[in-house]
């Protein structure tokens, strides 16, 4: 688990995929993808560490995600094969606000 801050580059260890932090909350956070957790940018990925096939849903480039409670969200800058979760829970692609009538 790290504490993250908003504009921290993560990246996947089993697969491309490539984050930052828009939000962050306020206490640590296990940040996953693919089922393993996600390294600082400048990290090297252990050997061994595979994409787990529950977790391979895949990321979309320019996408947010959030977690379900709202306290974290992260930009996909580079896709991949790994779906994004925290603490085990999947992360939902975050929807545009409608836009308001203008009858």
């Amino acid at each position: 688990m790290a504490q993250l801050k908003a504009g921290a580059r993560l990246k996947s260890a089993v697969c491309a995929t490539e984050v930052i932090v828009i939000a962050a909350p306020s206490g640590d956070a296990d940040v996953q993808c693919g089922g393993a957790a996600m390294l600082a940018a400048g990290e090297q990925a252990p050997e061994g560490v595979a994409l787990a096939a529950a977790a391979a849903g895949g990321t979309t480039l320019g996408k947010r995600y959030v977690s379900a409670s709202g306290d974290l969200e992260l930009l996909c800058t580079k896709p991949g094969k790994g779906s994004l979760a925290v603490a085990g829970a999947p992360l939902v692609l975050k929807e545009a606000k409608p836009l308001p009538s203008s009858d």
